[in-house]
């Protein structure tokens, strides 16, 4: 199995060499183009008909990302621990079911922002959507592969379909409204946790983001005005929010009642949470700049700190701003 991993290493850093030349290339060639043609579409603005340089840049940049992001987790994050034959894994009751909805959103934000990029490239219109969408399970399934080779994990069938999931719902939403009335949401705060198992919730304020799932929150932030008549004055940006999170965790499926060094935990009531908050969408900010449009669209799937109530076994919580 070691001789697997190492022959895919060494083909994942020839093909990111490759790519890198081929994006390289491609990435002068679109900008001598838009050089010459002052009158041309603006470099921001979605591309009326199929632009090969633009695809070809796109295709670039995901492969470029998609071979170098595996290196790295070959490198750094496989490379720690014992390989294995493939097997499955079942983790569905491990932190409370907020991995799976990170799973979730994350594949919704890899496919919209491929289905984007395919539209900025001129592919048509439910190509686009298929395959800008399909995105996300694609890159996020050769991770499961990777955790099947792995003996301290597995497969998970449940983390794939989370991973499906977020897919489903980004493209029937473009095919059902050619848009995206309801978006996923990812907030972050940091928990008071991370510092009793800082191996497993994180050292630093980005790992985290990551590892952390007690100062993580999932949302689905629902446009109000596209569900309205058109003529309507009802701001076209704000929406409503409801979250998830869950808090009290120190491990996966059960809190351990001690640290790595044999010192005592502190014992923690590991509960859900439920949000209700107001939310902007930055996408549908009226602006004449592509180049802002295409900003809002890249960190649009930040949730925007705003009032909310939290509902919980402890009963109704309100923040004046809640992250």
């Amino acid at each position: 199995m070691e001789k697997v991993f190492v022959y895919f290493q060494t083909k994942f850093i020839k093909m990111l060499k490759a790519y890198k030349i081929i994006f390289l290339f491609y990435l002068l060639q679109l900008s001598n183009v838009y050089a010459q043609k002052k009158d041309t579409i603006s470099l921001f603005a979605p591309s009326p008909s199929f632009a090969l340089n633009r695809f070809a840049v796109v295709a670039g940049t995901e492969a470029v990302l998609y071979s170098g992001s595996l290196i790295v987790l070959s490198k750094l994050w496989y490379a720690g621990y014992p390989h294995s034959s493939f097997h499955f894994f079942n983790d569905d009751a491990e932190w409370m079911l907020m991995d799976k909805a990170g799973h979730t959103v994350t594949s919704y934000i890899i496919g919209r922002t491929g289905i984007n990029l395919f539209k900025w490239s001129g592919v048509e219109r439910k190509k686009a959507i298929w395959y800008g969408g399909a995105l996300g399970p694609l890159y996020q399934s050769t991770i499961e592969l990777l955790d099947g080779f792995s003996s301290e994990w597995g497969f998970s069938f449940g983390d794939f379909s989370a991973n499906m999931l977020g897919s489903a719902f980004v493209i029937a939403q473009e095919l059902a409204w050619d848009d995206q009335r309801i978006s996923l949401k990812y907030s972050f705060h940091q928990s008071t946790y991370a510092k009793y198992r800082p191996e497993v919730l994180g050292s630093n304020m980005l790992e985290q983001m990551v590892k952390d799932y007690n100062g993580q929150t999932y949302w689905a932030s629902a446009n109000i005005y596209s569900f309205l008549n058109k003529k309507s004055n009802f701001p076209t940006w704000l929406n409503i929010a409801l979250g998830y999170g869950a808090e009290g965790m120190t491990g996966g499926s059960f809190n351990p009642p001690f640290d790595k060094q044999g010192n005592a935990l502190p014992e923690f009531s590991r509960y859900n949470k439920f949000y209700l908050s107001f939310d902007v969408d930055l996408t549908r900010i009226k602006t004449k700049s592509h180049f802002l449009k295409a900003v809002f669209n890249t960190i649009g799937f930040i949730k925007i700190p705003a009032p909310a109530l939290q509902f919980d076994k402890n009963g109704v919580k309100g923040y004046w701003i809640y992250f």
